[in-house]
Order: C-alpha cells, then sequence, then structure tokens
C-alpha cells in the first residue's frame, strides 16, 4: 500500500514538473521570439533598410539619395537664415500631467535665450500686425466716431446699445479662442506672455545626459496613452507596438503611430550623432564646452535587432515615412509658402530667403512619390470624429513636451512636435486643399496678411523639424558607413571611448531598448 502511495506522488510529482518545465519553455519562447540573435558589430541596423517603406508608394533608396543629393544641402542653408533662426517658445510652462520632479541640473541642459529686441524684423513682425483687440474694446467710447457735425443724424433716433455685459466679453474670448484653434493640431505658446525667443544655432540640439525615469515616462505616456494601439502589449517593459501587429490597425491609426515612432527616432539620431564624448575621452581635461560627436555604440544600441527586440530596422523606417509626410505638407502649401514675406528689416538677406524657399519648393515638387493624404478620413461621420480623435492625440503630445525636466530637451521636441502638427494640420484640416486645387490649374489665391493660415512661429517650427529629419537621414550614412568600415575589419579607426562602450556592451547581453532621447 505504500508502495503504490508513493508511485502514485511520484507520478503527480513528475507531472506537476513537466507542466511546469513546459510552461518556462513556452514563456521563454515566447519573450525570445523578440530577440535577433544578429552580431553587435554587425549592420544588422541597415540590412532590411531597403525597398517599400508601407503605406506609400515610395522605397527608401530613392529618398536617401533625394534627400542627401538634393534636399539636405539646401534645407540646411535655408534654416541657418535670420527667419528661421530665432523661435519663440514659452520653456516655463508647468507640466500638465504630473508634477514636475526632475529637473536638469546639467550645464548643458540649459538655453540661452535673447531679447525680442534683438531679432531681426521684429518690430515689424506680422504677427504683431494681426494682433485683434479684444471684441469689447471695439463698444468702448473711445473707439466710437462722432456723428455730432453730421446735420442729419437725430442721436435719439439713431441711437444704439452699445453696452456689452462681462459675461458676453467673456463668452466672445472664448468663440475667438475657439475659432483661433480650429484646425490646428498642437498646443502653440508663441502668443503666451512668458514665451522668449530663442536663437537655435546658439542652442544645437545634442546629447545632454538627459535620462532616468521622469525621462522615460515621457516617452512611456506618449506611446501607451496618445498613440492609437490594436491591442494590449504583453511585454510590460516594451511599450511600443510591434511592427507585426501594425497590420491590425485602419491606416488612420497607423499614420499617427508610424509619425510619432518616426520623430522619436530622428531625436534618438541627432542625440547619437552629436554625443557628449569629452568627459569620457578626456576627463578633466576637456573643453569647457565639451566634445561632441558620432557614438555607435549608442546607435546600436537604439536601433540594433539584438537590442529592440528586432523592431530598430522598422523604427528607422519610420523616421523615412514622417520624412516623407512633412515634404508632402510642404509641396501642398507650398503656393502659399513661396509668397511669404520671409522679413527680417535686411532686404538682401529677405529676398535671398524667398528664393531659397522657391528653389528648395521647386526640387521638392519634383519627387514622384508624395505621400497621399487624400486616401485618410474618408467615410462620413466616423471619419470625422476619428479625425477629431486623431487631433485629440496629437494635441496631447504636444502638452506632454512641456513635461521634460531638460530645458534644451524641452524646446527641440516642442519645435519638432509643433512642426509636425503644422504639417497635419496643412495635411488634414482643409484649409489647404483649395491652395491644392489652384496649384494643378496654375492659379493662386491671393490672400490680405489678415487672412494668414499660418503663424510667423509655424512656419519656423514647419522648416527646422523638416531640416532636423533631413538630418536624421543623412546621419544614418554616416553610421551606415561606420558599422562597414567594423565588418571590413577597421576596428583600430574607432577606438577610444566610443569604441570601449560598445565591446562593453556587446559582451554584457541584450539590454531594453531606450525609452528617451
Amino acid at each position: 500500500m505504500f508502495m503504490k502511495l508513493s508511485k502514485m506522488v511520484y507520478k503527480k510529482y513528475c507531472v506537476v514538473l513537466l507542466i511546469f518545465a513546459l510552461a518556462i519553455v513556452q514563456a521563454v519562447g515566447y519573450d525570445t521570439e523578440l530577440f535577433e540573435t544578429v552580431a553587435c558589430d554587425s549592420t544588422a541596423c541597415f540590412d532590411s533598410l531597403h525597398g517599400a517603406l508601407g503605406d506609400c508608394s515610395c522605397n527608401v533608396d530613392t529618398i536617401d539619395y533625394f534627400n542627401n543629393v538634393k534636399i539636405f544641402p539646401r534645407i540646411q542653408s535655408l534654416v541657418s537664415k535670420d527667419y528661421f533662426r530665432f523661435y519663440k517658445v514659452n520653456l516655463k510652462k508647468e507640466c500638465p500631467f504630473w508634477a514636475d520632479d526632475s529637473r536638469c541640473a546639467m550645464k548643458y541642459c540649459h538655453i540661452k535665450t535673447c531679447s525680442k529686441e534683438s531679432v531681426p524684423g521684429f518690430e515689424n513682425d506680422y504677427e504683431n500686425e494681426l494682433e485683434e483687440e479684444p471684441p469689447a474694446l471695439k463698444y468702448s467710447q473711445e473707439a466710437q466716431t462722432p456723428c455730432n457735425s453730421d446735420a442729419d443724424h437725430d442721436p435719439a433716433l439713431g441711437y444704439l446699445n452699445m453696452t456689452l455685459s462681462v459675461a458676453s466679453q467673456f463668452e466672445i474670448a472664448k468663440w475667438k479662442a475657439y475659432d483661433d484653434s480650429v484646425g490646428n493640431f498642437c498646443d502653440c505658446d508663441d502668443k503666451d506672455a512668458e514665451a522668449e525667443y530663442v536663437d537655435l544655432s546658439l542652442n544645437p540640439e545634442r546629447y545632454t545626459g538627459y535620462k532616468g525615469t521622469s525621462a522615460h515616462r515621457i516617452w512611456r505616456s506618449i506611446y501607451e496613452e496618445n498613440c492609437f494601439r490594436p491591442k494590449v502589449n504583453p511585454y510590460k517593459s516594451f511599450p511600443y507596438v510591434l511592427s507585426s501587429d501594425l497590420g491590425n490597425m485602419c491606416l488612420e491609426k497607423r499614420v499617427f503611430y508610424r509619425a510619432v515612432s518616426g520623430l522619436h527616432t530622428s531625436i534618438n539620431i541627432h542625440l547619437c550623432s552629436k554625443y557628449l564624448l569629452s568627459e569620457k575621452k578626456l576627463g578633466f581635461a576637456a573643453p569647457p564646452e565639451g566634445e561632441w560627436g558620432p557614438n555607435l555604440a549608442e546607435f546600436q544600441r537604439r536601433f540594433d535587432p539584438s537590442q529592440t527586440f528586432g523592431e530598430g530596422p522598422n523604427w528607422l523606417k519610420n523616421l523615412y515615412f514622417v520624412y516623407l509626410l512633412e515634404m508632402r505638407a510642404l509641396a501642398k502649401a507650398g503656393p502659399y509658402l513661396e509668397r511669404e514675406d520671409y522679413f527680417t528689416g535686411n532686404p538682401v538677406e529677405d529676398e535671398e530667403t524667398r528664393d531659397a524657399i522657391r528653389n528648395m519648393l521647386g526640387v521638392i515638387y519634383t519627387f514622384p512619390d508624395h505621400f497621399n493624404e487624400s486616401s485618410m478620413f474618408n467615410g462620413g461621420s466616423p471619419a470625422a470624429k476619428l479625425k477629431q480623435e486623431f487631433r485629440d492625440h496629437f494635441w496631447n503630445i504636444s502638452r506632454i513636451m512641456d513635461c521634460v525636466g531638460c530645458d534644451k530637451c524641452k524646446l527641440w521636441g516642442k519645435l519638432q512636435t509643433q512642426g509636425l502638427g503644422t504639417a497635419l494640420k496643412i495635411l488634414f484640416s482643409g484649409q489647404w486643399d483649395s491652395f491644392d486645387e489652384e496649384a494643378e490649374k496654375g492659379r493662386i489665391v491671393l490672400r490680405h496678411k489678415a487672412h494668414k493660415r499660418l503663424q510667423r512661429t509655424e512656419i519656423v517650427a514647419l522648416f527646422n523639424a523638416f531640416a532636423r529629419l533631413s538630418n536624421s537621414i543623412r546621419e544614418l550614412e554616416n553610421f551606415r558607413n561606420m558599422l562597414s568600415a567594423l565588418t571590413d575589419g577597421q576596428k583600430d579607426v574607432y577606438s577610444g571611448a566610443a569604441g570601449d562602450m560598445k565591446r562593453e556592451r556587446c559582451t554584457s547581453g541584450v539590454s531594453k531598448p531606450s525609452l528617451w532621447s
């Protein structure tokens, strides 16, 4: 009896152990299927970065050539002009979603602002010309024209009640605020009292050392709470939507996710290409302003398939996707942008800026495979509702940028978000469709300045954001060459701090992908 009991217990024990072992194998297999086994010193980041881009008729190789040869030199020259160097932004806004508990104290996080008087052409800025008086002032006594000189005028018969209650004034102000915001896809703060002008050339985008819990929370909030998602991601430490799941989303939601992912990718590339090297390389002998340059190890950590659950190459493709989207916005608004004044008070530079704009737009018009926004948001009421959700989600993302704890990261995050938001406004607000039709017919509608559809800050953000995307694609070529050199056995070329970091990482196994720039 005892022997039978022991055998039964033993069998049950074996069954439980077998089930437990199978569960572990299944869990490990399920989790590791996201990982690639590509060596760290390979060109895995670029092996699949060819061919069709998806959701458009273009391919990666065509964009590479078009950008690096035709667009990059033109847009970099353009944004160095005075009109595009100065960006008005409020960096003092409080985070509207959580307590800002981690301000960056590093010297590389600080911003150098400039007075508005030092901005070329500020005194004649059309934003000031268009500043409207409060509606209530139209009915004040000072604003009225005296009628006593008119002999035919009878004040008693022509009495006009010009009173306007405080409540009515408040409501009218709300109406105007609503009218101003219709069609906008992001929160713009150029009218804020605390907004200041920043010379972008004095505050280049680069790695500042801003990282940790606060930095991770920014992008986690963007991806998990404000991007459309097909289902709950089973990988708690991986907030991104897997590329295999994107096909389960409709075109509009997929475009939204890929645009945000492409923006994130671009920011990461900027930081990898302008990484702080001097502290690791020279120690106390580091120059005061720091020494910056490409960090191949950091680039691989963020994009190598073995370090990103296999998603790195797809993120790089999303960079090309958002590049196409913003380029299409420039082409669609081209007839309008060609007629802008770009005033700075310097007639020679202003004319050079207008010529540069026309030259670059002329090149953009020749691109054969523009993004086709007309295939989106078609289908009556459901499509209109989806467009509103699309807009609201991006508006939230623009507000999340006020939660960034590093001023320099916040500056470039807000600028590039506003640039993408302006592109979305051009493509999807409906305000620009008539320009497309008129341009096809060879006609351009002239409009008074009071009917401008873009503020100066929006134009500055639009071109600078596109310049950042163009720069990212150009930097990919540099990283591709560096990786090729490594695989060809030229590792001695990239010795030093970056090489040491790379060797250390490649021997330490797979790491989690970074959430922040």
